[in-house]
């Protein structure tokens, strides 16, 4: 009876086994066939090339505050970008923002504070001039990002609403590459999150398009969704070729439009602080 009972305690531990070393390779399956649907619906009759060597993807293995994700993209200058998209598989609205940079624009560095709901891929993917595609994956670990309750002081929130604010990350030389930041007020509901004094779910209120000028020249288009970030803060690049301002301009889902302009010779300078 004793062997009996060793040998089926034995072909239970080597099926268990035999689970576990499937358990990685059924999700690495899942998570291919995820991206194969996105990469159709996102990017049809298109094809995604390895992007390493163009564009590289920094993001946290495992989040801190899933609802304020720091995800960095920088590109090695061997391709012109002229596009980036972000795409977090597994978030209810999976392209996360399309970024379009213009000819004033330096696309070498872009950073910004996403939403990720659940343990994911994150793509970055680059378009170069020519229309061809490069893309990068990193994976997070992050749960709730997208439902997590946008916090106490939403009155006040909504009350300042629009506000931005602009610093500078290196010194200002004309026709040289320059990085900032951008931080702009909005509570950027998704629809998902619960008052936590009502119970009901606050209706979706989020920044659908930024566009940013330098002198008249297009910097970037910001094309986002419920995944930004509450107040997001981006990081950037532009060429400025002469003194001049930098112009906002956002709108958002409820048809509010916010534009503000800033004097860059002016502007404060500091060290980054995302």
């Amino acid at each position: 009876m004793g062997v009996r009972i060793a040998a089926a305690l034995m072909l239970a531990s080597i099926a268990s086994t035999q689970a576990i070393a499937q358990a990685p390779a059924n999700e690495e399956a899942k998570a291919e066939q995820r991206w194969s649907e996105l990469q159709r619906a996102i990017f049809p009759d298109r094809t995604l090339n390895n992007g390493q060597g163009i564009i590289e993807l920094e993001a946290p293995a495992r989040a801190l505050d899933a609802a304020l994700v720091p995800l960095s993209v920088t590109t090695s200058g061997t391709k012109p970008v002229r596009k980036i998209y972000l795409v977090i598989d597994n978030n209810p609205g999976p392209l996360a923002g399309r970024f379009t940079f213009g000819e004033a624009a330096d696309p070498s560095i872009l950073k910004v504070r996403m939403r990720v709901n659940t343990y994911t891929n994150i793509h970055a993917v680059a378009e170069d001039a020519e229309g061809q595609l490069y893309s990068v994956q990193e994976f997070v670990k992050a749960s709730g990002g997208c439902s997590a309750p946008a916090g106490s002081n939403d009155p006040k929130a909504l009350e300042e609403m629009g506000q931005m604010r602009f610093k500078l990350l290196s010194n200002v030389t004309l026709g040289q590459p320059v990085q900032a930041q951008l931080m702009i007020r909005h509570p950027n509901f998704n629809g998902m999150q619960m008052d936590q004094v009502t119970r009901l779910y606050t209706p979706a209120h989020f920044i659908k398009t930024i566009d940013i000028t330098y002198a008249g020249q297009s910097v970037m288009q910001v094309e986002s969704d419920i995944a930004l970030s509450t107040d997001p803060v981006i990081t950037f690049g532009f060429v400025p070729r002469q003194n001049d301002t930098l112009k906002v301009v956002v709108s958002d889902s409820k048809g509010n439009r916010f534009e503000r302009s800033f004097d860059v010779a002016a502007a404060e300078q500091v060290s980054e602080a995302m």
